[in-house]
């Protein structure tokens, strides 16, 4: 694959720029700093490109904050300006990170979210007999540094987009070389781009057939339980010499007709169903909802929008889930009434 150059000044043009601005304001409108921004939009993006030019633009500011979704994550959350500056830089970088990524991995990808991974996760289970499901350990904390930054040489050959990049790559956690942060554009980019050799590993040098990769949740489907363990001993030690990763020690290998948990889900051979932690989350989340809207700290217009997303994350195309969700809505006297019969 031919390396990508003269990027760096498509980052900087003024309409590239206005663009990572209008993206970079989405669900922030109300933010205090994003309206600061706005409300001097030209001067600050000519600042910034005078700054990207200079290579003086700042990195690193961010604010944390922990999240049980269902287990706990640190966010590190960038200030509105960096928001900006990894849409510019992500605008620009994405056509390469989507070239050099396989049709089987998902996640921050156009037409390639979870959805689309678990009904290619049905079609796989309804093919072959046997999966084998992956973890990486503590994956974006674990992401070394300097491998990562060596990989985007192979794919970027401009001298200061490089320079950009390692200046974000080592914004966080610079003296431990390795780490980047959940809760950063670039990130999810970065991370989806550096787990891609290990997905061209498991398909161009294992010819595993059956592989989807949905950022660090993978599986791997074959005829044989011969096949899947020679698979992740290969795999194992490629993470481990080529990418300096590690999997979660509980590597997953069973008959695909047991189902296999995936993404929120459970993946029959012919069908799809929610898993137990995702039943019990959304009838939590859905009785803290109808709490807080008894409580008077939502009003019915947010209590309705929050309860739609809850129930189209149980409505996955070939989700096998209405009676469930019936279940828990008649349970429920969500807005003050109870589901309607049928």
């Amino acid at each position: 694959m031919k390396r990508a150059g003269r990027l760096f000044e498509q980052i900087i043009d003024r309409d590239n720029l206005r663009l990572a601005f209008a993206r970079a304001l989405r669900g922030k409108r109300s933010r205090p700093e994003a309206q600061d921004f706005g409300r001097h939009l030209d001067r600050n993006l000519e600042a910034m490109a005078a700054q990207l030019r200079a290579e003086t633009i700042p990195v690193g500011r961010f604010r944390q904050f922990v999240i049980h979704d269902p287990k706990e994550r640190v966010i590190t959350a960038p200030c509105f300006t960096e928001r900006v500056l990894h849409h510019a830089v992500i605008n620009v970088c994405e056509p390469t990170f989507e070239r050099w990524l396989i049709a089987d991995t998902y996640a921050c990808r156009t037409g390639q979210g979870r959805i689309a991974a678990l009904l290619r996760a049905l079609e796989f289970a309804h093919r072959f007999p046997f999966f084998l499901k992956l973890d990486v350990r503590k994956y974006f904390d674990s992401v070394p540094h300097q491998p990562l930054l060596e990989r985007l040489e192979r794919r970027f050959k401009d001298p200061r987009l490089l320079a950009l990049l390692e200046r974000i790559v080592r914004s966080f956690r610079g003296s431990l070389g390795r780490g980047i942060p959940i809760g950063s554009l670039t990130s999810q980019h970065l991370a989806n781009f550096y787990l891609g050799w290990f997905d061209r590993f498991v398909k161009e040098t294992l010819r595993v057939k059956g592989y989807v990769r949905y950022m660090d949740d993978m599986a791997l489907w074959a005829e044989t339980k011969a096949d899947l363990k020679a698979a992740l001993s290969a795999g194992e030690a490629f993470l481990r010499e080529e990418l300096r990763l590690e999997l979660k020690p509980t590597p997953y290998l069973n008959r695909t007709e047991h189902g296999m948990n995936f993404l929120g889900c459970r993946v029959f051979r012919q069908h799809l169903v929610l898993n137990r932690r995702s039943r019990q989350r959304f009838r939590r989340k859905l009785a803290r909802l109808e709490g807080d809207f008894a409580a008077g700290r939502i009003d019915e217009g947010e209590l309705q929008q929050r309860a739609t997303a809850l129930v189209a994350f149980t409505r996955t195309a070939g989700l096998c889930g209405w009676r469930f969700r019936r279940a828990v809505l008649e349970e429920l006297a969500v807005s003050g009434h109870k589901a309607r019969p049928a």
